[in-house]
């Protein structure tokens, strides 16, 4: 059995200092910003700032091996990561160090943070900027069973994190492989260096969407946070009446593109595979048959240059969202039909080696 706790009675918590950038340097002691913490992981890449020294005053900030850091403010407030370098860092501010008592494993609590991920979001909600504290993070509550039956969970998720970690690693290199298949044949659709011809978006891939029938008792809605960015994956259907679907929406069908305008450097691009509604933050596109494919289509909206290209082209400073007028009048590179089908092929191939 165990006990329901707060996490303070369990964890020091403290925030960072506020470096100045004036003192960073290309090495040294890294400086750990929120920048720093993706994938569940605090990494240090060339991104990471660094300083040469620093006074003993500032020891409190040092993180250790196996501390979990957490952002505490921003779009991505509650995201976390364990610091596992040897050599030591410093915490910056808008980032909290959780470090563990005897009382808690310190991977038991990395895996419960991914519970405590979106009750941290909720909580920093409220003001212009999600901001959550430190103190307001040691006031929620989480279960903490015996050390013994800790250690027992962790090794269990550690064998099942180890066998997720290694089918990621596949799917990422065969997505890797259309990314490079894509340049391979069309090249990079911003410079056009293979000198297809070219239509603006609004004349080869309109916005259209479906006016056909719906079952009204069962139909598929789509936000935009069941999206997965880059791949455009599904993260979950989420499916309702046609009478729980408010006006801000918009429809297709198996024909359309769903591009999102809504903060593009997400890349939120996904190929449909049945009818149904989406936010109205998401066009729906559809490519001029005979013109454009897809497949294509998607994943020219999907390549890091015209994501980059598109990122500059927005309006609203919280909020951006892509001018449409500048997406409507990018002229889209037009390789041969027959080219863009064997692209479709070649995906469809992949996609199926995902599931082997």
């Amino acid at each position: 059995m165990g006990n329901i706790m707060k996490i303070k009675d369990v964890c020091t918590i403290s925030g960072g200092y506020a470096f100045k950038s004036t003192h960073f340097t290309d090495e040294g002691i890294a400086i750990i910003r929120i920048g720093d913490i993706y994938d569940n992981k605090v990494n240090i890449s060339s991104g990471t700032a660094f300083i040469r020294e620093y006074d003993e005053k500032l020891s409190k900030f040092i993180i250790k091996k196996g501390d979990i850091l957490i952002a505490l403010s921003g779009a991505t407030t509650g995201k976390f990561g364990m610091f596992n370098e040897n050599k030591p860092a410093l915490l910056n501010q808008r980032v909290a160090k959780i470090s563990p008592n005897k009382q808690i494993n310190n991977r038991y609590l990395y895996y419960y943070m991914n519970k405590l991920q979106d009750i941290i979001y909720s909580k920093a909600l409220g003001c212009a900027q999600p901001n959550i504290s430190p103190t307001e993070i040691g006031e929620i509550e989480i279960y903490v069973p015996k050390i013994l039956e800790q250690e027992k969970i962790v090794e269990i998720l550690d064998i099942s994190k180890a066998l997720i970690d290694k089918r990621k690693y596949q799917i990422e290199y065969l997505d890797k492989l259309v990314k490079s298949r894509f340049i391979e044949m069309f090249g990079d659709p911003i410079r056009n260096v293979k000198g297809w011809k070219t239509g603006k978006m609004n004349d080869v891939a309109p916005v259209v969407n479906y006016k056909g029938d719906f079952n009204k008792c069962k139909v598929w809605l789509l936000n935009l946070d069941m999206v997965e960015s880059n791949t455009g994956n599904i993260i979950g259907y989420n499916y309702v009446t046609t009478d729980e679907i408010g006006n801000s929406t918009c429809t297709f069908d198996t024909t359309n593109i769903l591009y999102s305008k809504l903060r593009p450097y997400l890349n939120k691009v996904v190929i449909p595979n049945e009818i149904g509604y989406a936010t109205s933050e998401m066009v729906p596109l559809q490519p001029v048959r005979g013109v454009l494919n897809r497949y294509y289509l998607a994943h020219m909206l999907r390549n890091k240059s015209f994501v980059d290209y598109i990122s500059e082209k927005v309006s609203g400073a919280k909020m951006p969202r892509v001018t449409m007028n500048e997406f409507r009048s990018f002229e889209v590179p037009i390789p041969p039909i027959e080219l863009q089908n064997q692209f479709e092929d070649f995906v469809k191939q992949v996609e199926k080696l995902k599931f082997e």
